[in-house]
C-alpha cells in the first residue's frame, strides 16, 4: 500500500479560510464570525475524502520569534495585526482536529513552513508519497 503524507499548514488555511468568505461572512446567532472553521472543516474533509491521506498532520505556527526574526528584525514587521475573528477561530480548529484525531504540531522558534520543511524531508526516506 502506498503511503500517502499530507502536512498542513494550518495557520495559512485559517487565514484562507477567513478571507474566503470575507465579503459574505458565516455568523452564528449570537455573532460570531465561523468562516474560516466552517472553509478550514471544508477543505480538511475534502481531503481526508477525495485524496485519502494514510498519514496527515497540520503544522501551525507560535508566538515565539524565530531565528528569521531574531536575524532580520524587519521581518514580517509591515503585517497587519491578526483579525479578531481568527484569533476566535484558532482554538476552534485545534479542537477541530482533536476531535479527528489529526495531531497538531508545534515548536516554539520554528514556524509551520519550516516544521513541515522537516518532515518531508524525513518521509522521503521511508518513501512516503506526498
Amino acid at each position: 500500500m502506498t503511503k500517502k503524507l499530507f502536512l498542513l499548514d494550518g495557520m495559512a488555511l485559517v487565514y484562507r479560510a477567513h478571507f474566503a468568505l470575507v465579503s459574505r461572512p458565516i455568523f452564528t446567532s449570537q455573532g460570531v464570525n465561523t468562516s474560516a472553521v466552517f472553509v478550514f472543516t471544508n477543505t480538511l474533509l475534502d481531503i481526508l475524502q477525495n485524496q485519502l491521506p494514510t498519514h496527515i498532520a497540520v503544522a501551525f505556527d507560535t508566538d515565539v520569534p524565530t531565528e528569521r526574526h531574531r536575524q532580520y528584525p524587519e521581518y514580517k514587521i509591515q503585517r497587519e495585526a491578526m483579525p479578531e475573528d481568527i484569533v476566535w477561530a484558532l482554538p476552534n480548529v485545534r479542537r477541530l482536529l482533536e476531535g479527528f484525531s489529526i495531531p497538531v504540531l508545534l515548536s516554539d522558534g520554528y514556524e509551520a513552513d519550516d516544521i513541515i520543511g522537516t518532515l518531508v524531508f524525513r518521509a522521503e526516506k521511508p518513501n512516503f508519497e506526498s
